[in-house]
């Protein structure tokens, strides 16, 4: 396996290429320390980014795998998804505790606070993401340790941007009979009802205590993509649909139709860390290829079938 890094601005490293021997790919940008592509053995895409995106710092890439840090959306007092998805990021030339990477399919990255992120959230930190790809999968271990002398509050998120084939086409199973915020709803709360959660309108939901395993079902695909976590109890499910999207100057006005995000999060009960503290949270992204069974596809064998 290799790890090709491309250098610009003298010796930094600014996009970072993972591949593995059968042929999948993802492409690491240090800029937010983002995901910007993850391709099967196959050079298919899989995950969504936005025909509008803006690729010139200071803005945020819309689409990929944003890292959210050291807040989510409007919950909190900062920027809407904190300030982590739109700093530079550098190698971690020490990424102890973890073991080291057993291949040179990984990555590590590291973002410190520095005196411009003290203005905004007056709390020293050290943020390690490392980045793993094999065949079938992409892993990420975020890791926040506070260094400061006084005890630091965040809520967080991985922003999964997946590419789909048609949001009407697509069912989200695991989260049936769950609580959810509804962020069109002035966050009130509900219980889902549904047996799957399906796509006809426009949908922001963070639903809460959710399982270990999470399965996107994209029938014209006859895939599924599974979402394994730990240490991330909530998951954000987002489509804008088509008014949202021509409000968003960075998306594509039909762009909502191949697109949906169901994020891993920490954002009911934020994470506190006393001084020297540390989190750790994992996802797991694999694809699954599903085959239909009497005209749908069952995601219990898909939920149940990976360890």
């Amino acid at each position: 396996m290799s790890l090709n890094i491309e250098h610009a601005e003298g010796e930094s490293p600014t996009v970072i290429k993972l591949t593995e021997p059968s042929g999948w790919t993802a492409e690491v940008l240090r800029y937010g320390g983002q995901v910007v592509s993850w391709k099967n053995d196959h050079g298919e895409e899989l995950l969504f980014m936005s025909s509008k995106a803006i690729w010139k710092p200071p803005k945020a890439i819309r689409g990929g795998i944003p890292v959210c840090f050291p807040q989510f959306a409007n919950f909190g007092t900062l920027e809407q998804h904190g300030f982590a998805r739109n700093r530079w990021w550098s190698l971690d030339s020490d990424p102890s505790p973890l073991q080291p990477a057993d291949s040179q399919s990984s990555v590590d990255l590291l973002l410190k606070s520095t005196e411009e992120t003290l203005k905004t959230w007056p709390r020293s930190f050290e943020f390690r993401l490392r980045i793993s790809l094999s065949a079938g999968k992409l892993t990420f271990i975020p890791r926040v340790k506070n260094t400061d002398n006084k005890a630091c509050t965040f809520t967080f998120a991985l922003r999964n941007y997946f590419s789909v084939s048609d949001i009407s086409e697509v069912r989200v199973e695991g989260l049936e009979t769950l609580d959810y915020f509804d962020n069109l709803k002035e966050r009130e709360r509900f219980t889902e009802q549904a047996d799957a959660i399906t796509f006809d309108d426009e949908v922001d939901r963070v639903y809460l205590s959710t399982p270990i395993k999470i399965a996107i079902i994209d029938h014209d695909k006859k895939r599924t993509i599974v979402l394994r976590k730990e240490g991330l109890p909530d998951a954000v499910v987002w489509n804008p649909w088509d008014k949202k999207a021509k409000a968003l100057p960075d998306f594509g006005d039909d762009d909502y139709k191949r697109m949906l995000c169901v994020d891993s999060a920490v954002v009911e009960n934020p994470i506190v860390l006393k001084p020297t503290e540390e989190w750790k949270g994992w996802q797991v992204l694999s694809i699954v290829s599903s085959s239909y069974c009497s005209g749908q596809l069952d995601p219990r064998k898909v939920l149940g079938g990976l360890n």
